[in-house]
């Protein structure tokens, strides 16, 4: 595990900060004295969670668009001076069998789940080379640690989070980089046009609809720690999994 650090004054750039897992994680940043830099497509709650968030930078952003990326990383280091962090957090979701699946959506999913990860990462590892120190969370799912039957087309896009992620974290040790992969069980999120809220029903026996805050304070952890993978426990919320080792 990499050295455990404070998260007050850190930079860390949020993806899909506009609701569910990516807010939670924004306005957790926040609180522990970070400095989130927001980014997501929908400029209209972008520029509320800024507010929110004393004014924090809040950039609306396609991350599948490189130019506005780039733009989102110059105008953190503008603000900052340094992009401490980044949590690619932006998803979306594919259902039904895979033989049913439409190809030019499953082409949208991928672009946005795999390559757009690596194309932020790539954009914020020239600063944090510089700087000789970075943490970089990838938001994985509980569905590449099972047959994700009805959900398969979207896990194999985790799927490859998760390679991509195991290599990252091998490729950037010797720049003072940690990637840690998080894994989170059924969230109450938009996403899947919300089919999940507390309270209520699960894809499986055992499983319990977690809260997107409880989920954002293991990415906080992670941040801190820069641990390499983390699987939120399926069952009901347990906080002290958030805590910080030792």
């Amino acid at each position: 595990m990499s050295d455990v650090i404070n998260l007050i004054g850190k930079t860390v750039i949020v993806t899909g900060a506009s609701s569910g897992i990516g807010a939670a994680t924004a306005r957790a940043l926040y609180a522990a004295g970070a400095s989130p830099v927001l980014a997501a497509r929908r400029a209209d709650r972008l520029a509320g969670l800024g507010d929110e968030l004393g004014g924090a930078l809040a950039l609306p952003t396609d991350v599948t668009d490189p130019a506005q990326v780039r733009d989102l990383v110059a105008a953190t280091l503008d603000r900052h001076g340094r992009v401490d962090g980044l949590v690619n957090n932006a998803g979306a979701a594919v259902h039904g069998p895979i033989a049913d699946v439409d190809l030019t959506e499953y082409r949208r999913v991928l672009d946005l789940n795999v390559a757009a990860l690596v194309g932020v990462t790539q954009a914020v590892l020239p600063a944090m080379r510089e700087q000789r120190f970075g943490r970089i969370v990838n938001i994985s799912s509980g569905t590449t640690r099972r047959v994700a039957t009805g959900a398969g087309a979207y896990a194999a896009t985790k799927s490859a989070v998760n390679m991509i992620s195991a290599v990252l974290r091998e490729e950037l040790a010797g720049d003072g980089i940690a990637v840690s992969l998080l894994l989170p069980s059924v969230t109450a999120t938009e996403f899947g046009n919300g089919i999940f809220r507390i309270g209520g029903a699960t894809p499986r026996p055992g499983m319990v609809v977690h809260h997107p805050d409880y989920v954002a304070a293991v990415v906080l952890r992670l941040l801190r720690t820069g641990e390499d993978t983390f699987d939120i426990p399926h069952g009901p919320e347990r906080p002290e999994i958030a805590r910080v080792p030792g």
